[in-house]
């Protein structure tokens, strides 16, 4: 997986975080008590304690290692948390744009000495209790993380990732299919035209179909010219085809050796095990080297540069004629210098954040983009760090404009920071600053398709009939080995009997709070307060229901009671953690029919601001400002941009929540507040000239959300600061009191359920239709989505459906759709009563959907074995079994009504499904829901498609 460093970091600090749940258990010998006995110097299994730190605001102990023989470097993290985490990262500096390293990652998990069965790190996601598994990327590392719970699948899970990294197979099949391949368009046919494949050309195609990321790519390379980080270390997908399986292999034996390793370890499990196995496993096979992937400093520039690229137009761009992005980008100081890090990041912030910022009022309010660049403010994430800012949405006239902007801002701020010369000199007299421009090109697409074919041609016109038919073998080869059932006896993996029988319970208390049903969950929140409170929707207009997301997106951000927006939000960062408002469309657990539409209020604080954060809720539900219509503006061009950024990323969320629009009520409504339906409203909404109706609009919406009678609440914090939250609750109640007034449903069938104010919408009469749906997209690579209708969470075949999900994406989806497909993903979910299929940046469509129909074949065959069901079963587990935070602990039972012991007759339904059930639910669901189910495709220009009248062309 090709990511950005922040990304593999946060998922790092979200694992890290969920540990808090465990700190308010300690046992009587702590993990982090046992760390602090180490002392530097002390050896233990081939490695020397180099350093002890006990870190007390965030429980736990710090211990840094190095390995004697390698000079592998090691950290561990000493915490009282089950969720072990363990990492191992290399070095990896291409000097080249073939994506060596990314293909590498890919590679290196196909198998290994030990474990030499295909894909070893997909099959172990199916035996183990992973809480998560993954492999990243970035501009100058690679990382291999995982987590889990249990001890024994720790063991099992590091002596996987050790052997797949140090002592990988390589093998030239794993490297056509992950990497890139001649092969003929059908592999069984020697006369189809030759074609390039492989799941990391055609993921690193959907890459750059995402402008944002295009644009971040061009500033990285453009900035840093001089070495690893001027080349796209993802691949270049022009330059994928350059890549030999030699380099490959070249590369690996220079850039993943211990002493180009880094080691890091987090959790409760004691430290010497890891050491052991590390030491035994992998580590004392090797002699140190000097790796030199050192990257060095990028050499300064003596004058700015400017440089412009271009891009494909975005047919969902809230304006057409604006969608130029141009941003400075600043060259600073060495990220090791932690002081000016942490300087320049909270200056960064400063100058950047929120409407009281200085950028956002010279930028954003002006309107002359639609939202900063998609590279803003301080990045760490290269050896040497930098500071961007621009805008993105602008106008080519405009272009100069902007950059006058930034320049003049910089200059205002400066002044302020005048006494503080590092800072004078990192932006100010900056001459390493790089003003790089983006605008849409109409041919681009086209463009790229050319350079495609001409590469593909180079490769073609010097083959002989004798390369032309060993390709034509070797692809054969490859589709039988794709095919052919692997034995996977060598893997280590859990039993079925290894999962806990019971899920643990989390109490909650049932009061109310002016008339207001409240839930409240005891938790070590570390001095928080968590508020949720979610107001259904049922008296709402159905008129009104397409404006619920942007009054949601708005409704905390133009200021409230005596604040205007710029005090609010200043308020809102002083006081809160956070105040955010979002829509929520929750199947019921019983029926598909029946649902709850509504707005979830979500909010933390410190203890000590309670009366505040309160204070602020009440007044955005009493007095919220709405008549300001040059902020509103400048939001709904935000919120417009957001959503048409987020389909090259996500597009099979888009597909999936499309697919189910025509088969529960449910999904017919998460269509409408999140789907592609609410992305083109919004693009209408940012191109009208009068926001005045949208303006009159929100008030409605406001008198029937903001209504106590339609209410409940949740509360998340300390034992001892329960009370003090129920009466600060209890006052905001009575503050907000006067918004209630006795409206009629606008539904005709309302239900109740778990009391008296959970009020569900129950539309009996609904039926479900079949619908065929396909979104032209400027995407070189496809989304496809097939949903089927099946049942709610409390039916007793739910679970059969569970473990078919996943035992079809692991043992027959994976292999068609991604192996022998070429998509970077595909599978089975199920959930809100429907079965989703999907794939993800795809380079077909009739051949992925025939891929879903055979899926139900297979299952309905039943060619599967007690150890397929077994391993879906662990699948499925590590699920619902992964780690909840605190702050989120018993928000299942209030938002969804699924109790403790609903979760656990579910669990006993999983744990009991067996072959029968399977093939039952497969031919009684998935066969039959064939005939009226949902088809979506985002995608490029597709004749097959637009030739076949069953489908609505979008």
């Amino acid at each position: 997986m090709f990511r950005q460093t922040k990304s593999a970091l946060q998922k790092l600090r979200y694992l890290s975080f969920n540990g808090q749940q465990h700190t308010w258990r300690l046992k009587s010998t702590s993990a982090r008590e046992r760390a602090l006995q180490y002392q530097p110097g002390q050896k233990i299994h081939g490695f020397t304690v180099k350093e002890v730190v006990a870190v007390p605001d965030l429980f736990l102990t710090a211990v840094k290692l190095t390995h004697d023989k390698t000079g592998a470097q090691y950290l561990h993290a000493a915490r009282d948390d089950s969720n072990n985490l363990f990492s191992v990262q290399f070095r990896t500096t291409p000097m080249d744009s073939t994506g060596v390293p990314h293909i590498l990652e890919h590679t290196v998990l196909c198998g290994s000495e030990k474990y030499p069965c295909r894909d070893p790190f997909f099959k172990m996601l199916n035996r183990s209790l992973s809480t998560f598994m993954n492999a990243f990327t970035a501009s100058d590392y690679t990382m291999y993380p995982f987590s889990t719970q249990n001890g024994k699948d720790f063991q099992n899970l590091l002596s996987v990732y050790l052997d797949a990294v140090f002592f990988p197979c390589l093998r030239e099949q794993d490297f056509w299919q992950e990497g890139w391949r001649l092969e003929n368009e059908d592999p069984t046919d020697p006369n189809s035209p030759l074609v390039f494949k492989g799941v990391v050309f055609n993921e690193m195609k959907g890459a750059f179909s995402d402008n944002e990321r295009l644009y971040a790519q061009h500033l990285q390379n453009k900035l840093y010219p001089n070495h690893t980080y001027s080349v796209v270390s993802g691949g270049e997908p022009l330059a994928i085809p350059d890549l030999t399986w030699e380099q490959l292999k070249q590369f690996h034996a220079t850039h993943y050796h211990p002493s180009n390793a880094r080691f890091f370890t987090y959790g409760d499990l004691p430290l010497e095990p890891h050491l052991k196995q590390i030491q035994e496993e992998a580590l004392s096979k090797f002699d140190r080297i000097n790796p030199k992937t050192e990257v060095p400093s990028q050499p300064r520039w003596t004058s700015p540069k400017e440089d412009h690229v271009t891009c494909s137009p975005d047919p969902l761009a809230p304006d057409p004629n604006k969608q130029n992005t141009v941003c400075v980008s600043y060259l600073l100081g060495d990220i090791t210098d932690a002081f000016e890090g942490l300087t320049l990041s909270l200056l960064s912030s400063l100058m950047i954040s929120g409407p009281n910022s200085p950028f956002y009022k010279s930028l954003i309010e002006p309107k002359l983009g639609t939202d900063f660049s998609s590279v803003v403010g301080y990045d760490g994430s290269t050896k040497e760090a930098s500071f961007s800012i621009g805008l993105q949405g602008v106008d080519e006239e405009d272009i100069e404009r902007v950059k006058q902007i930034i320049s003049q801002t910089i200059d205002k701020i400066i002044d302020r920071f005048k006494k503080c010369r590092k800072t004078n000199k990192t932006l100010y007299e900056n001459t390493h600053r790089l003003t790089l421009s983006m605008s849409p090109e109409e041919s681009y697409l086209e463009k790229q398709a050319k350079a495609e074919e001409e590469k593909l041609q180079k490769k073609i016109e010097v083959l002989s009939d004798s390369d032309r038919k060993q390709i034509y073998e070797k692809g054969l080869d490859l589709l039988a080995a794709q095919s052919q059932t692997q034995d996977v006896s060598c893997l280590p993996a859990l039993k079925v009997s290894d999962i806990e029988p019971t899920i643990p319970i989390t109490p909650v208390q049932i009061s109310t709070a002016g008339g207001v049903p409240v839930q409240y969950c005891e938790q070590p929140t570390n001095g928080l307060v968590y508020f949720r409170a979610l107001c259904n929707l049922n008296t709402l207009p159905e008129d009104l229901r397409v404006f619920v997301p942007l009054f949601c997106s708005v409704i905390t951000k133009m200021g409230c009671g005596a604040l205007d927006y710029r005090q609010q939000a200043q308020q809102m960062e002083l006081r809160t953690g956070g105040m955010s408002v979002s829509t929520q469309v929750i199947t019921d657990c019983n029926e598909l029919d029946t649902y709850e539409q509504g707005i979830l209020l979500s909010s933390s604080c410190l203890e000590r601001n309670l009366p505040h954060m309160f204070q602020l809720w009440s007044d955005i539900f009493i007095s919220p400002h709405f008549d300001d219509e040059e902020r509103l503006r400048v939001l709904v061009m935000q919120s417009a941009q957001e959503l048409a950024n987020g389909i090259a990323y996500s597009g099979h969320l888009y597909a999936m929540t499309r697919a189910g629009r025509h088969l529960t009520p449910a999904g017919d409504l998460q269509e409408t507040f999140g789907g592609m339906e609410q992305v083109t409203f919004m693009k209408r909404t940012a191109a009208m000239a009068d926001l005045s109706q949208i303006i009159r609009t929100l008030p409605r919406i406001k008198i029937h959300l903001f209504n106590p009678d339609n209410m409940r609440c949740a509360i998340n914090s300390t034992p001892e600061k329960v009370s003090d939250a129920a009466a600060h609750l209890e006052g905001f109640i009575k503050d907000v009191a006067k918004n209630r007034k006795e409206r009629k449903p606008v539904r005709p069938n309302i239900i109740e359920v778990n009391g008296p104010r959970r009020k569900l919408i129950s539309e009996p009469t609904f039926h479900p239709c079949p619908m065929k749906t396909f979104f032209q997209m400027p995407f070189p690579v496809n989304f496809v989505s097939e949903s089927i209708r099946t049942v709610p969470f409390s039916h007793k075949d739910y679970a059969s459906l569970c473990i078919l999900a996943r035992m079809m994406t692991a043992k027959f989806l994976h292999g068609e759709i991604r192996e022998k497909g070429g998509a970077y993903g595909g599978g089975a979910k199920i959930g809100g009563g429907l079965f989703t299929f999907y794939s993800y940046r795809d380079p077909n469509t009739v051949q992925t959907l025939s891929a879903f129909g055979n899926g139900i074949d297979w299952a309905k065959s039943g060619k599967f074995t007690q150890q397929d069901i077994d391993e879906a079963k662990l699948s499925v587990f590590s699920a619902v079994d992964s780690p909840v935070a605190p702050a989120d602990k018993g928000m299942g039972q209030f938002l969804s009504g699924v109790t403790d012991e609903m979760k656990q007759s579910h669990r006993q339904r999983l744990f009991a499904v067996d072959h029968k059930n399977l093939v039952d639910v497969a031919e009684r669901y998935l066969s039959a829901g064939q005939k009226t189910c949902g088809v979506v495709i985002l995608g490029p220009e597709n004749d097959v498609i637009k030739k076949d009248p069953s489908w609505i062309i979008k």
